[in-house]
């Protein structure tokens, strides 16, 4: 079945001076047009070929690559804002709008946002929204803890930074996660932390497991024997700091030094950790 805003294998069933018809099944035959063809496409062959509609709401093809598609969600840059609406730059010759409806914050030419793209039911145009809790899921199906995830960061929180998880759902990453400010539209390898009673889900940009906290405890152990058995970088410290010496996220730190803590290898203060001397 034929898919608008998709990528589609379509065979060719005529050559016309404009260009090649497809077979688009119920859809009738959908043109490329001759700026797209090339001398190797022949009657028969089948073309990977992406679906939308053209300025005039025809279906049309094309072998350019947009840079997103139906259900995923990108950062695109406004090229112009008339009364329709906001019309974003997505590699195509047709722009794609965001109606004012759309938009979680009136739009600016020239600047980026982040969006999610959608069939619109009434009109079958290829749309997209800045308001994304309004097409992504916020409640976690089908995740579990430690899972590894697309990561697009959307926006700031009181908390940390907002973000898009696998172009379906929305999650939160602690300000404590992070060694250094992500920027919006910034993509991640990202972990599910947490899937919390209310099924949200909190995101890490670093594997939380017992091997990763295990060597860097270990890390830690080495710098401070190496160290007169002190270091002033402590569970307060700033994220930078602690990425700079152990390339590791602030989160990862203190679940390192509580791991320490409890085995009685350090002692904590908000000055300094401070290694525990081995009984003779």
């Amino acid at each position: 079945m034929l898919l608008i805003g998709q990528k589609n294998c379509l065979k060719v069933v005529k050559h016309v001076d404009f260009g090649l018809f497809l077979d688009g099944d119920k859809y009738g035959n959908i043109l490329l047009p001759k700026r797209y063809v090339t001398a190797e496409m022949k009657v028969g062959m089948d073309l990977d070929v992406f679906i939308y509609l053209d300025s005039d709401d025809c279906i049309i093809a094309t072998t350019l690559e947009p840079k997103v598609m139906v259900g995923q969600c990108a950062f695109l840059e406004v090229k112009e804002v008339n009364a329709v609406g906001a019309f974003l730059d997505w590699g195509l010759p047709k722009d794609l709008l965001v109606p004012y409806s759309e938009q979680l914050k009136p739009m600016e030419a020239g600047r980026s946002y982040v969006v999610c793209v959608y069939l619109d039911r009434h009109s079958s145009r290829i749309t997209a929204s800045s308001r994304l809790s309004h097409h992504l899921e916020e409640r976690a199906s089908g995740m579990s803890p430690n899972q590894a995830v697309d990561v697009l960061i959307s926006g700031r929180s009181d908390m940390g930074f907002k973000a898009v998880v696998n172009h379906t759902h929305l999650g939160l990453i602690f300000q404590d996660e992070v060694f250094k400010t992500p920027l919006v539209g910034e993509k991640h390898v990202g972990y599910i932390k947490n899937i919390r009673p209310d099924r949200k889900l909190d995101i890490s940009l670093h594997p939380r497991n017992s091997d990763v906290k295990n060597s860097l405890a270990e890390r830690i152990l080495a710098f401070l024997i190496s160290n007169g058995g002190e270091s002033r970088l402590t569970d307060k410290s700033e994220p930078e700091e602690i990425y700079k010496q152990y390339n590791a996220s602030k989160g990862n730190y203190k679940n390192a030094l509580s791991l320490l803590y409890k085995q009685r290898k350090i002692l904590i203060s908000p000055e300094k950790i401070t290694l525990v001397k081995s009984e003779e």
